[in-house]
């Protein structure tokens, strides 16, 4: 499949499941975050990513609003001792943070390759 025939929704897919971009098969990651220099299937340079910390910062704020919520429930139906607050909300923590990471780090570069991102130029003129 050509760059021009992929559409937001299939590069999303795509991303989410931590797979090339353009054709789909290759995957993206040599390690937990780390990204290869290349596919491995149709040899698109990954060198154009650069996601810096988006894919965290939506990951914070959306395991911060579960978690904050679940601990407030929690402590204004129960009131249990802080230090079941602490074995509650450590592993619930460490599951909403670390196990979507991949995958949103994955999303994000499907839709920069889609959308043709690029570091931004101001002025107007050449650079």
């Amino acid at each position: 499949m050509s760059d021009e025939t992929v559409t937001v929704t299939q590069s999303a897919l795509r991303g989410i499941a931590c797979k090339c971009p353009r054709c789909g098969k290759g995957k993206l990651f040599a390690g937990f975050l780390t990204l290869r220099p290349r596919c491995e299937s149709c040899g698109l340079d990954y060198a154009f990513i650069d996601t810096g910390d988006g894919p965290a910062i939506f990951i914070i704020m959306i395991a911060g609003a579960i978690v904050v919520g679940c601990a407030l429930i929690a402590e204004v139906k129960y009131q249990p001792p802080y230090w079941l607050h602490a074995v509650l909300w450590l592993p619930l923590i460490l599951a909403t943070t670390l196990l979507p990471l991949r995958a949103m780090k994955g999303l994000m570069i499907a839709l920069q390759h889609n959308h043709k991102a690029e570091e931004r130029r101001f002025g107007g003129g050449a650079p």
